[in-house]
């Protein structure tokens, strides 16, 4: 028996981490990915940022897409607005009360106020493909805000966030200032708030260790825990905050815990009385405890941990956006000849066998072992014609296919 994990993309082409870093990306990996800070100058990228996302677009979100909330935050000098100052009701045929009032908007950026545009990997279309493509190359889940900030205002001070980002400037000029970390690698559940007046001191006596104007077209990597703050200069500034939900070893300690469910004397119950506050009580049962779940992490195998990790990791980014009917309509037409290939950042693994399993984010599919060589090919993420397959007649290539379209593994050329 063989696993092959499915590919959205060819990983060494990793076009959406190339419009981040500037250099060599394998030298990213491993000199700065999570531990140090990287400005990537707009003439050493690709192409600027401009086609991702604008001005123009956002002033479209916020006034033409019936935006609600939690889709934008406002806010200036760190302070958070409340959503009542900005919202209304979506007026007739749209029985709403928290929809985006662009005038409320208008009159609040026009008083310094600072627009943050969550969540458009969901909203905004190039920015759902590149959110998708960039979940490909890095490995991690990927969120993206964009933040819009009048002249000479500052949105928020000096701060962590718990995940990576990459700052991307869209327009206008900002200055940032980065500082080391006041606590290294933070979880989620572990903000800044927890550590504020040594981010407050921190931003204030020490040295930073960026200290730049960002311009259209230029690219920032912050790692998590890092501090950071930002200041328009001069005029409209906009970027965008793409962070990576970065996946940590915290992550396999802690389904490592949850396995030992399987435990029975792990699920025992502790004594009638029992004070789990009290030192003395816990001495008496903790050594027991320690032992078994020891034993429980040595007994517990890399397939059983993979096993539940997919389950709670894989379906953390959607794969690229499917036209149901679009969809349903290449489905009806399908025929030999025909090209088909992978749904772009659909996480999957097939386990070659009798049966075939292929492992998907919320389910499993299980198909004849003759298919294993035709399906080993399609999950590997290039093009490919029904009636190319290997292994297969084209009648069974068809019923194959047609299968993996109703499943959504696979899409079709238009």
């Amino acid at each position: 028996m063989t696993t092959v994990p499915g590919a959205g993309s060819q990983p060494d082409e990793r076009p959406a981490l190339r419009r981040c870093v500037a250099g060599d990306l394998d030298e990213f990996a491993t000199s700065y990915w999570g531990s140090r800070a990287l400005l990537s100058h707009g003439p050493d990228l690709p192409a600027p940022h401009d086609d991702l996302f604008s001005l123009e677009a956002a002033d479209e979100l916020l006034s033409r897409r019936g935006l609600r909330t939690p889709f934008l935050r406002i806010a200036k000098n760190g302070a958070v607005v409340g959503d009542g100052q900005f919202t209304g009701s979506g007026g007739v045929g749209a029985e709403i009360a928290d929809q985006i009032r662009d005038d409320k908007v208008a009159a609040l950026f026009a008083s310094g106020h600072t627009v943050v545009l969550q969540a458009l990997h969901r909203t905004w279309p190039a920015l759902v493909d590149f959110s998708t493509q960039l979940s490909v190359d890095a490995g991690h889940p990927v969120q993206i805000n964009a933040y819009i900030t009048p002249a000479e205002s500052q949105g928020f001070s000096a701060h962590y966030d718990v995940h990576d980002v990459f700052v991307l400037q869209l327009a206008g000029e900002k200055h940032w200032t980065v500082h080391e970390p006041v606590h290294v690698d933070p979880l989620r559940n572990q903000p800044w708030t927890d550590h504020s007046q040594a981010v407050a001191a921190a931003a204030r006596d020490k040295a930073p260790v960026v200290d730049e104007v960002l311009r259209p077209g230029d690219a920032l990597y912050v790692p998590r825990g890092f501090l950071h703050s930002a200041k328009a200069l001069g005029g409209v500034s906009a970027h965008l905050t793409v962070g990576l939900h970065t996946m940590t070893r915290y992550l396999l300690a802690q389904e490592l815990a949850a396995a030992a469910a399987n435990e029975p004397s792990l699920r025992r119950a502790l004594p009638l009385g029992f004070d789990p506050g009290d030192p003395e009580q816990l001495r008496a049962v903790l050594p027991e405890v320690a032992d078994l779940f020891a034993q429980q992490i040595r007994s517990t195998t890399a397939e059983d941990l993979a096993a539940r990790l997919r389950r709670r990791t894989w379906a953390a980014n959607r794969p690229a956006p499917l036209g149901p009917l679009a969809h349903a309509a290449s489905i009806a037409s399908l025929a030999v000849g025909t090209t088909v290939r992978l749904r772009t950042g659909l996480r999957c693994r097939v386990v070659v066998g009798d049966p075939v399993v292929l492992q998907l984010p919320d389910r499993t599919i299980t198909l004849p072992a003759v298919t294993g060589d035709a399906v080993v090919q399609l999950c590997a993420g290039s093009d490919h014609k029904v009636g190319d397959l290997p292994g297969l007649d084209e009648a069974d290539q068809l019923v194959l296919v047609r299968r993996l379209l109703t499943e959504a593994v696979l899409v079709a050329d238009a």
